[in-house]
């Protein structure tokens, strides 16, 4: 991976609030993540996961909508940054629709949502909210095991049809979009401050270094540090077995074991960072702008990086479904997801975004035209196709799966 393409230092655009576990959000912005395109260079992949129902039947559409129309009103539970400040994109929905929302920064973290939801889904009784966006993973995974979520009709979904980036349909952990519609997408990385390493930071490998004994932060998240140890191993994770687990987590004890890690994060790597407590982490690709300085740097391995996707879903037993899905499909108008990845900066799932924000760069002038220009021209907001097949996501957990898997991997933090 290149150095920090100096297109990005000053963030392509703003930085976003700080949430989750009061450190700075995993849902910052694509920033300071290594130089031209050419940087994402992995395995390819892409197979589905296993569990839950692979297909909706066309009668399992028809019999949760019929009978529903729009009401009017609209319920939205996001994560803190996930939308202008000035609500922009609600004020031209309702606008355009006649639809008012109530939007509520409620999510913080997937399992603690998930833990406030998962009794009243059981229960078949309305969570307050009429859409969420939620993070593929464990969390997800168990809302369309559990039947939590509604399935969506793409009869009324064809925008998302028409304007859905190749990469984000027919996703390994929602086969046919069944569920969810992707909001925004990032990457796990390696992030490294440059006034201790030396070397350029390229491989998996260099986590486990003894030359960085004590220096090396590790993710704490069970998801994150399976991926980690399996790719250092040759193994995608959507592909991985419980053998491959095993020997993944072998790995990462040893290295645990040896005493490289300095500590398994949350989110508090940022400041650890920056300060020089750690040297090289693993870390998440909009978290690395939050650090002062452009001696921190981000990239992605050789042997792989995760690609994350935060989802827009409907509770099956949200009272106003007919007006979510009408959002859902709203937000794929390039029009109206501009100024969303304008402010977000992360990976849209809307590609035709791009030369409506060139269009505005052209219209703006000043640092705003510069940051514009940065946005549009950068491959981490709008990567390729290739650029997004060499990407893995995490694996989809059977019930059974998923506590073989958490037992071999939340214990090695806790120095089980």
């Amino acid at each position: 991976m290149s150095p920090t393409d100096p297109s990005l230092l000053r963030g392509l655009t703003r930085p976003r609030p700080r949430s989750r576990l009061s450190a700075a959000s995993r849902r910052d912005v694509l920033r300071l993540l290594g130089a031209s395109g050419a940087g994402l260079a992995m395995a390819a992949c892409g197979v589905e996961g296993q569990g839950g129902k692979e297909k909706v039947d066309r009668s399992d559409v028809r019999g949760y909508w019929a009978g529903k129309s729009g009401t009017g009103t609209l319920r939205w539970a996001n994560w803190p940054g996930y939308i202008e400040d000035d609500r922009a994109t609600l004020k031209a929905f309702q606008k355009d629709t006649g639809i008012a929302v109530t939007y509520q920064e409620v999510i913080q973290e997937n399992a603690q949502w998930f833990g406030k939801i998962q009794a009243p889904l059981a229960a078949g009784q309305r969570i307050g909210f009429d859409l969420m966006v939620m993070t593929n993973g464990i969390q997800l995974e168990k809302c369309r095991r559990l039947g939590y979520l509604a399935p969506l009709d793409h009869s009324r979904l064809k925008t998302f049809a028409a304007n859905a980036g190749p990469g984000f349909k027919n996703p390994s952990y929602d086969p046919g979009n069944a569920f969810t519609v992707p909001y925004v997408s990032g990457i796990t990385g390696i992030a490294y401050n440059t006034r201790y390493v030396k070397e350029e930071i390229t491989s998996i490998e260099q986590l486990f270094d003894p030359r960085y004994k004590g220096r090396v932060g590790m993710m704490s998240d069970s998801q994150d540090l399976g991926c980690f140890g399996m790719f250092l191993l040759g193994v995608d994770p959507e592909r991985s077995t419980p053998d491959d687990w095993r020997r993944a987590a072998a790995r990462l004890r040893e290295q645990r074991d040896a005493g490289i890690v300095r500590k398994y994060y949350e989110q508090d790597y940022i400041d650890a960072l920056g300060k020089g407590d750690v040297w090289i982490t693993m870390a998440w690709s909009g978290d690395v702008y939050s650090m002062a300085g452009p001696e921190v740097r981000f990239v992605v391995p050789k042997e792989g990086g995760a690609l994350w996707t935060d989802n827009l879903c409907i509770p099956r037993t949200a009272e106003n479904p007919v007006d979510a899905l009408a959002l859902m499909d709203w937000l794929y108008e390039p029009e109206h997801n501009a100024p969303l990845t304008e402010f977000i900066n992360y990976i849209t799932p809307v590609p035709g975004t791009r030369p409506i924000i060139e269009a505005d760069a052209r219209r703006a002038a000043g640092e705003d035209r510069a940051d514009l220009e940065r946005l549009s021209a950068s491959p981490l907001v709008f990567p390729s196709e290739t650029d997004l097949a060499r990407l893995r996501r995490y694996r989809r957990l059977t019930q059974s799966e998923e506590a073989e898997y958490q037992k071999l991997f939340e214990t090695i933090p806790k120095g089980a």
